[in-house]
């Protein structure tokens, strides 16, 4: 039986690929799931020690330093969970020719493009979180056998992320004030753990056709961050308004690109995909809560 490694499983994606791996659809695979506290990938001699001592046939690597705002102080903590701890992984892999899928972002970009982004457009990151998720992809891409799959906006309703606070402050005020001249496109987690599992199933399956590779994937459509937060607040039915307001009224330690749509044509040709809409990926999202 072959193993899928996932790291990182603390986290809302990995969360969702735990959730996901027990159905029915992946009996066949064996699952070894970690967190920190069982593999800390930022620790080179427990990454090779437990290489050595495991056999893994597959990498999702869902590990990452995510706190954009939190980067700008804590650079070299966030490069070495996003940068370095990656290269240490892919060099493992590379020694058992192990397949390796890693999730980067659309924040290696810096947001003046008028079209959404493509794999090969130019890369300029402007946040130190950015510029150590572009570290994390050269890695990987270096490597034959290792695939990047490039997100926006992630969210689930686990954990810390955009969703689960306008959920928390539309409950408790009356009003809440939302950059609008931000553009890009949500992720439901969910969404993207389907997409990780089924890149590494055909891989393993048909590992003679399928490579490595960079990817883009979201949710289909296009909207502001004031426009996912209405959406939210409407799909809960919170009595809640919600006001548009430029970047500049909001600082942020974290300049945040203000285009980061991704062009998602190579991974729906590539895997067939129909991808769902944002809103109704919301609305699936909503179904999940308690």
């Amino acid at each position: 039986m072959k193993s899928i490694l996932i790291t990182g499983t603390s986290g809302q994606l990995g969360h969702e690929i735990q959730g996901l791996s027990y159905t029915h659809v992946y009996k066949g695979y064996k699952f070894i799931h970690t967190n920190r506290s069982t593999l800390d990938i930022s620790r080179r001699e427990i990454v090779e020690n437990y290489f050595e001592n495991n056999q893994i046939d597959c990498i999702i690597n869902c590990a990452a330093f995510t706190n954009v705002d939190n980067a700008e102080a804590e650079s070299e903590l966030a490069m070495l969970v996003n940068g370095s701890a990656v290269e240490w992984l892919v060099s493992a892999a590379m020694k058992r020719q192990t397949r390796i899928f890693h999730v980067s972002t659309d924040y290696v970009f810096d947001g003046t493009n008028c079209r959404p982004y493509k794999e090969d457009d130019q890369v300029n990151p402007v946040s130190v979180y950015g510029k150590s998720k572009l570290a994390g992809e050269k890695a990987v891409l270096d490597y034959e056998y290792g695939t990047v799959i490039r997100a926006s906006w992630l969210y689930s309703p686990r954990g810390k992320n955009f969703f689960n606070t306008i959920l928390k402050f539309g409950e408790e005020r009356p009003e809440l004030n939302v950059v609008y001249d931000q553009v890009g496109t949500p992720t439901y987690a969910r969404d993207l753990a389907r997409v990780l599992l089924t890149f590494a199933d055909h891989a393993i399956v048909d590992g003679s056709i399928y490579k490595g590779g960079l990817y883009h994937y979201s949710n289909e459509g296009v909207c502001s961050w004031y426009d996912f937060a209405l959406e939210i607040i409407k799909q809960k039915g919170l009595h809640c308004q919600v006001n548009p307001i430029e970047s500049e009224q909001y600082p942020t330690p974290a300049v945040r690109p203000h285009f980061s749509v991704l062009n998602k044509s190579k991974i729906k040709n590539q895997l067939s995909l129909k991808i769902p809409h944002w809103k109704d990926s919301l609305a699936s999202c909503m179904d999940q809560l308690d």
